[in-house]
């Protein structure tokens, strides 16, 4: 017996009805828009240079003060040049690390410090400014294809002002006992940085799409779904690794075992389990942390080489260039890192390392763009 339409609820009706078709786009505002997140992201990943160089340089714990609105500029006169230093003369790291710092020894750690806040400010104004721009004009409205861009854009940007806490919330750490910050604070400061770039390189991905463009791939539905969940695989473990990797620096583990692959004489160092209770030798013991990150390291190059291998097999000539990238690019943060290691932690080589590590992350999500299926 028939069921009179007007019977049919409410809710299974809803689910029934065509959803509404997207809002056309206006191709120059998606333009503008994403190469605006672009541009961020770039400026994210000199901020992780500049970060790397902040702690390598041990410069990370001279500002003792969190002043994000006045704190821009630098001291301007002797007398607040002394009073910056007095402060840091408090600290832990003076006491017991650099104790007899002159003051012009002190403005050049300074510096670092103050450049990496200034520039993190820079990042915060480059990102909110055009944001209350492309808002208030309906720019964003008009990327019809990307669905809530506005909140996905205003998420981005609490997520940056959440890794400016986090900062200082790190800095904190090193201000009270001890001469260094704490090494789960840096590894949640930059996997924060990572998360940040990762979102702005995606998000900017999908409003450059071509409305309706579909990247279809000449390979199999199955074959791309199973190419998709090894790239989101390789990403994670990618993850996991860079964490390890802020645990390295965190406790100065980089320093150690400089030798390549034995570490003093043998695969697994002695003393790798030395801490009580056992369950802190893996983010707290100096050569089981760079064990672990060694050889993370290796086992995600694994991954990513085997994905990149599968890309260009299944995908022909529309992902062969994305694969070299990937396989370009994880063979070089291997080289690199090992580099960083054989040098004891050469400044440059490991300001590039942790570079590499932003520039293979952002190949991943391209190709996990690539493998998605359009609109």
């Amino acid at each position: 017996m028939a069921v009179p339409a007007s019977t049919v609820p409410a809710r299974t009706a809803s689910r029934t009805a065509p959803r509404p078709a997207a809002r056309p786009t206006d191709a120059v505002a998606a333009r503008r828009i994403g190469l605006w997140l672009f541009a961020c992201a770039g400026m994210a990943l000199a901020m992780a240079v500049i970060g790397a160089i902040t702690r390598l340089t041990e410069s990370g714990l001279s500002m003792v003060e969190w002043r994000p609105l006045i704190g821009a500029l630098p001291p301007s006169s002797e007398a607040e040049w002394q009073r910056v230093f007095d402060l840091y003369r408090q600290t832990p790291e003076y006491r017991l690390k650099n104790a007899g710092m002159t003051l012009d020894d002190f403005r050049t750690i300074f510096f670092w410090e103050w450049f990496h806040r200034l520039w993190g400010r820079l990042i915060g104004l480059a990102f909110a400014l055009p944001l209350a721009v492309f808002w208030a004009t309906g720019a964003i409205r008009r990327v019809g294809h990307v669905p809530h861009l506005g909140w996905k854009l205003a998420g981005l940007l609490v997520l940056g002002g959440l890794q400016g806490v986090m900062g200082w919330v790190m800095v904190q750490s090193g201000l009270v006992d001890r001469p260094s910050v704490s090494q789960y604070r840096l590894a949640a400061h930059l996997g924060l940085a990572f998360v940040i770039f990762a979102l702005l390189l995606w998000v900017g991905l999908r409003v450059l799409d071509r409305p309706g463009a579909t990247r279809t791939l000449a390979i199999p539905e199955p074959a791309r779904a199973a190419l998709k969940r090894h790239a989101t695989a390789a990403l994670a473990v990618v993850g996991v690794t860079v964490a390890w990797g802020a645990l390295v620096a965190g406790i100065d583990a980089g320093l150690a075992y400089n030798t390549w692959p034995l570490m003093a004489g043998q695969l697994v160092p002695p003393g790798a389990l030395s801490i009580e209770p056992a369950w802190l030798n893996p983010t707290e013991n100096t050569a089981l942390v760079q064990f672990l990150h060694r050889w993370l390291a290796i086992a995600a190059a694994g991954v990513v080489l085997a994905l990149a291998w599968r890309m260009a097999r299944a995908g022909g000539g529309a992902l062969r260039g994305p694969a070299l990238a990937l396989a370009a690019a994880v063979c070089l943060q291997v080289a690199l890192g090992i580099a960083t290691l054989l040098t004891v932690v050469w400044i440059p080589l490991a300001a590039a390392h942790q570079a590499g590590a932003f520039v293979l992350v952002g190949l991943l999500v391209h190709g996990l763009h690539r493998l998605s299926p359009g609109r």
